[in-house]
């Protein structure tokens, strides 16, 4: 049976913009953000450092955030808002965001596309320095599930991505739609990560993202889950230490670009497996499985 549609939204959506939006980054950010993921590298918590702790690669999520609340609240209903789940994400790192950073976020609507399971939102997060120099970009999908999507979106349309993946983009929207990543293939190795009960909670606080899916049991338990769950960017996060542990001996600075789907949630507590995929020059590619063999995150790839 189909299940309903929760509303629709409209396709002049799409070049809808907010920002810039400043950004003070300091040391006990970048380091907060670092422990909240159970790092120990002592590049981390570097004060030292001419340059101060060492920015993880996915440490652009947490100023990107005010930038995506902003975005969402000027096109998404506020009922529907709870209907979204991260599906797509490509991060380009310019330079590493630094402790004494000013940074500023302009976000905008990039595309819409019809799913299956409802509409993909792909949003553009671009952030400068004082300077005006990039330092990150984004490109970050979310489907609004039983949403449907009304008018004609621009741009290129997006190919159906697995029903299983719930989402999909082509390279239109800066989010790869090729079956896996050059160099992807037999599983090279693979480690466990253990989430504890309260992992959430401690990454809300740690990346300043405020998202209650996560944290408040009431407001998941009415989006239809059994308990909050771990952030998509924990996850992805997690992922990537291992992978830059495992393939760069823990040289965070080199990663200059990430791309993945989000293929399955992460209940707490709980462990699921990050899986090195194989090496394609600069590129490697890594998946995510759950305890059963479920996949979390698919077709991942981190490039330097």
């Amino acid at each position: 049976m189909t299940p309903p549609l929760r509303g629709t939204l409209d396709a002049s959506m799409v070049g809808a913009s907010v920002g810039p939006i400043a950004h003070e980054i300091d040391a006990r950010w970048l380091m907060a953000y670092a422990a909240s993921l159970g790092e120990t590298d002592p590049r981390y918590f570097d004060t030292l450092s001419s340059e101060g702790p060492l920015a993880h690669p996915v440490f652009a999520v947490c100023y990107e955030w005010p930038a995506a609340v902003a975005l969402r609240d000027k096109t998404i209903a506020a009922d529907l808002q709870p209907q979204s789940v991260h599906a797509t994400h490509q991060l380009t790192l310019h330079r590493a965001p630094r402790a004494g950073d000013t940074l500023h976020t302009t976000a905008r609507v990039l595309e819409l596309a019809s799913r299956r399971s409802g509409t993909l939102v792909v949003s553009r997060f671009e952030t400068v320095d004082a300077h005006g120099e990039p330092v990150s970009t984004t490109d970050y999908g979310s489907v609004y599930r039983d949403v449907a999507l009304t008018g004609t979106p621009k741009g290129h349309r997006q190919p159906e991505a697995p029903e299983s993946a719930g989402a999909g983009a082509s390279k239109a929207s800066g989010v790869p739609s090729e079956e896996a990543p050059a160099g992807a293939g037999a599983v090279d190795w693979q480690e466990p990560v253990e989430v504890t009960a309260s992992a959430a909670w401690v990454y809300t606080e740690c990346a300043r993202i405020w998202n209650p899916i996560h944290t408040d049991v009431a407001v998941a338990k009415r989006a239809g889950l059994r308990a909050p769950i771990l952030h998509g960017t924990a996850t992805l996060a997690l992922a990537v230490s291992r992978v830059v542990a495992r393939e760069l001996a823990g040289a965070a600075g080199r990663v200059k670009e990430i791309h993945v789907r989000f293929t399955g949630m992460v209940p707490m507590p709980s462990t699921f497996t990050v899986r090195g995929r194989g090496r394609a020059g600069s590129r490697m590619a890594f998946d995510a499985v759950g305890i059963d063999g479920a996949p979390i995150l698919s077709q991942g790839a981190l490039t330097t």
